[in-house]
């Protein structure tokens, strides 16, 4: 009878049963964290040579939003932590397949250059310290962005004479966890900060996005700045999805009540709609955009400046259209929505949050 129930038991409805509870947590549940890695979804972008699942982007973005929709917190953290497990293609082959041996392997990190390495004779000698590494109290590696020096303390210039960028593997031994997410919303993505000091690392733990890829699948060389634009806005896809269904029950309980006049209620009506209707076709118009863009790549092995251009346009236009609806709809929950404890609480507050992140801040 128990192997019954757990077999019939979807993903979403094991996510809705722990997402209250990871929020208590500061991070995923064990239970959530162990379906993320039955289900491989913090491997998504790796190399199937890796353990990687096998995955393209068109359907990796379907299934974030998914991810999204049954919990932020869940979707920003799988979002996050499976695009740094994309850095596997330019890894040193010996390197990745040690890392992704691991089958609870994760990546955190940040995209900013937080830190210094000064080349050493075996390698290089990192200090530093980075911000916001999503799902950092259960990743096993951690990328971080160091600007090169070398032992006079000097920049190391590339060949165009600006400062060397590089980006380091460290693993989770070797940084300290810096607790300092305090903010209201995706309180489970458990973002917290790390620092490294003194920390010698040998010379193959080090690599550059977009140049001597190792490893790939076919489409991974899609451009980084749309792949993490159309992350991100899927993800307040799916968050708005979440909310606009949590909006529709709250209202129309509340209307048997009686508060309402028939007038009020077709007003709400037509607000609820209009919001469906601007969401489902502008969500309609960026997988049509993004598919687009794909089949160039793919077939062609290019795309063009235009259609990437078009990528980047829509992927705002939808974000922005999601942090709309749900300042549009906000009034129409009654006080529900604003106590802390209410899942629709929990889902507006992790829209909010994921609508600072600064990639996607201007619609233009």
């Amino acid at each position: 009878m128990i192997m019954q129930d757990t077999l019939t038991t979807t993903w979403q409805e094991k996510v809705k049963t722990y997402a209250a509870l990871s929020e208590e947590m500061g991070k995923l549940h064990p239970e959530i964290l162990e379906l993320a890695y039955q289900e491989n979804w913090f491997k998504l972008f790796v190399p199937e040579v890796y353990g990687g699942p096998g995955k393209k982007l068109p359907e990796i973005l379907r299934l974030e939003e998914e991810l999204a929709e049954a919990d932020g917190s869940l979707g920003w953290t799988v979002t996050l932590c499976a695009g740094a497990g994309w850095f596997a293609g330019f890894l040193n082959p010996e390197l990745a397949t040690e890392i992704f041996a691991d089958r609870e392997v994760c990546f955190a990190g940040s995209g900013a250059v937080g830190g210094v390495a000064i080349k050493t004779k075996t390698g290089y000698l990192l200090n530093g310290k980075w911000n916001y590494a999503s799902g950092a109290l259960h990743a096993t590696i951690f990328t971080a962005n160091c600007t090169l020096k070398d032992e006079n303390d000097k920049d190391i210039l590339d060949e165009n004479g600006t400062p060397q960028i590089r980006s380091f593997i460290l693993t989770k031994e070797e940084v300290n966890i810096l607790p300092g997410w305090s903010y209201f919303g995706l309180i489970a993505t458990g973002s917290h900060a790390f620092e490294v000091k003194n920390l010698n690392v040998p010379e193959n733990r080090t690599f550059q996005i977009n140049q001597h890829i190792e490893v790939a699948d076919a489409g991974f060389d899609y451009p980084f700045l749309q792949l993490a634009e159309t992350t991100l806005t899927v993800n307040s896809l799916g968050m708005t999805n979440h909310f606009i269904k949590l909006v529709e029950d709250a209202f129309y309980v509340r209307t048997g009540l009686k508060r309402y006049t028939d007038e009020q209620v077709l007003f709400f009506t037509n607000e609820l709609s209009s919001c469906k209707e601007e969401i489902q076709n502008l969500r309609a118009k960026f997988y049509s955009t993004f598919d687009a863009s794909w089949n160039q790549l793919i077939n062609n092995n290019k795309i063009e400046e235009n259609t990437l251009t078009e990528v980047s346009s829509i992927s705002r236009k939808l974000a922005h259209a999601c942090w709309r609806t749900a300042a549009r709809l906000f009034p129409y929950c009654g006080l529900e929505a604003a106590k802390k404890e209410s899942e629709i609480n929990r889902v507006w507050r992790d829209l909010h949050t994921a609508s600072q992140h600064a990639l996607l801040t201007f619609e233009i």
